[in-house]
């Protein structure tokens, strides 16, 4: 029996994500990047005549979102090293078991 909703068959879709220990550190690095500079842009005062307003709000989650994932694909903080090596060692610690 079809569903009347969904008439169309659906296929799932692969994503092909990069699931290696540095590109998992690295998008780690990106996430924690942006949410420092997330906090770091709720604690400036926003001027009420240059600021954004109600847009401006909506949207400083996303850029601070890509302002993160810009600093991770640069230098970095320095932090992906020390995640991927911790990634490689619980994965080297799995595969003994």
């Amino acid at each position: 029996m079809s569903d009347p909703i969904n008439t169309y068959p659906t296929q799932a879709r692969v994503i092909s994500q990069d699931r290696s220990p540095a590109a998992v550190a690295r998008q780690f690095e990106g996430v924690f990047a942006g949410q420092i500079t997330k906090i770091m842009m709720e604690t400036v005062e926003q001027d009420e005549q240059f600021s954004g307003g109600h847009g401006e709000e909506m949207f400083r989650g996303i850029l601070a979102e890509q302002i993160g994932n810009s600093i991770a694909s640069g230098k970095g903080l320095g932090i992906a090293s020390a995640v991927e090596a911790q990634i490689i060692r619980l994965q080297g610690a799995t595969n003994a078991e």
